[in-house]
């Protein structure tokens, strides 16, 4: 059995100083009325960390996010993209469809621009902090807006954070930089952008393209010319549950990192792998979740320092799930993760019974069994998940110089 969470908790500290970059504004982006990612999620989110007492532990710093700059999009974005948002932002009636802007999927608003600037401003920020010393970890649960390519907005992503902050940390300095994908899509965008670059490892666990947007993302899908190994892509089955996926994370992504050795780990924390979630077919519990960040936060100790960037992403099941896992993330980062057993505050659960008319879970667990069978125990090859980590092995662990197993 491989080791629990309370043994990974021995080796972190409680006082590590952190920036959670967090501001209501965050809430202006904000699609429309019954689209799926309504900002009730971050609302939500950031009012049950405060309940807990997460956002006012010693040594956690609050940071008021700023709107990036033109030329700070620009190192990712083509100029006539940030052109057309900006142009749409002032004009939401207007369609473009060439840049994926007024569709379903990122239908157009007022500032649209300057709020989404605001979301990359909060994860370049955070993540050189991060380089720079003046925090060992952070968190924007706003960002993780990794499916918008440089032209194109797409899957509910106007413009990419991670990427950007990612660039950013290049011309900082960082040489080798480490990017886990846990959302129940395909990490595209962050892919795309930095396929050629070898100094860039993305690693993406993911529901099979074959049944779930964006379509891409299969096991042999490895990375550019001159870059070969450095994308990593898992493509799980429908219906996975809390053992096979982190059977899945473990087999995977620490020998991956090991081998890699990052000087920092940034990772979107998508949580619609929830088997609650609308949009999507894995079956994962909050504490397969919980136990997901954990991991996280260990193999940041472990290789980087303890230097760890953590963004948000999907997650549209928003008072059950995302507000609970997320408060996790943000407990993980922040210092002390929470038990799976506290109750939670009787005065959250009667704000969204009161505001939202939805009863509230009352536990942070779902009960979850998070024993997973090791990878050394043995392939299965009946199981679809044995199969999807074997391709993923088999088509990676050679650049990195690793026995397939």
């Amino acid at each position: 059995m491989a080791a629990s969470s309370q043994e990974l908790l021995m080796s972190m500290s409680s006082d590590t100083p952190v920036q959670i970059a967090w501001d209501e504004a965050m809430t202006a982006y904000d699609f429309g009325r019954g689209h799926p990612m309504s900002p009730i999620r971050l609302e939500l989110t950031t009012r049950l960390a405060e309940r807990l007492g997460i956002l006012t532990r010693p040594g956690v710093q609050v940071v008021e996010p700023r709107q990036a700059s033109d030329s700070e999009l620009a190192t990712v974005h083509e100029p006539a993209y940030i052109d057309a948002v900006r142009a749409a932002s002032q004009d939401p009636d207007q369609v473009n469809l060439h840049r994926g802007l007024g569709t379903s999927d990122v239908p157009t608003f007022a500032d649209m621009h300057e709020v989404s600037a605001r979301v990359v401003g909060a994860t370049v920020d955070t993540s050189l902090a991060v380089w720079h010393g003046q925090a060992v970890r952070a968190a924007n649960i706003a960002g993780g807006l990794h499916h918008a390519m440089p032209g194109l907005a797409s899957g509910f992503c106007v413009y990419n954070d991670i990427a950007v902050a990612i660039r950013a940390l290049l011309d900082a300095g960082a040489r080798r930089i480490a990017y886990v994908d846990v959302d129940v899509h395909h990490g595209d965008g962050v892919q795309y952008t930095f396929a050629d670059d070898p100094r860039v490892l993305t690693i993406s666990l993911h529901e099979t393209p074959l049944t779930l947007f964006p379509g891409t993302g299969y096991s042999d899908d490895t990375g550019g010319a001159g870059a070969e190994g450095s994308a990593v892509n898992v493509a799980l089955p429908p219906g996975t549950r809390d053992a096979g996926w982190l059977r899945a994370f473990h087999a995977v992504v620490p020998p991956l990192l090991r081998a890699f050795a990052p000087e920092i780990l940034v990772t979107q924390q998508g949580c619609d792998t929830h088997v609650n979630d609308p949009l999507a077919n894995l079956a994962l519990t909050v504490d397969g979740q919980r136990e997901s960040y954990v991991a996280l936060r260990g193999l940041a100790d472990e290789l980087c320092s303890g230097r760890w960037v953590a963004v948000g992403g999907g997650g549209y099941e928003i008072i059950e799930v995302v507000p609970r896992a997320w408060s996790h993330l943000l407990a993980t980062v922040a210092g002390e993760p929470i038990e799976p057993s506290r109750e939670v505050p009787e005065e959250w659960r009667e704000y969204v019974s009161r505001r939202y008319g939805r009863p509230a879970p009352g536990r942070m667990t779902d009960g979850g069994d998070v024993e997973y069978r090791d990878w050394d125990d043995g392939f299965d090859p009946a199981e679809a998940v044995d199969r999807a980590i074997k391709a993923t092995r088999q088509a990676i662990f050679p650049a990195h110089g690793l026995d397939i197993g």
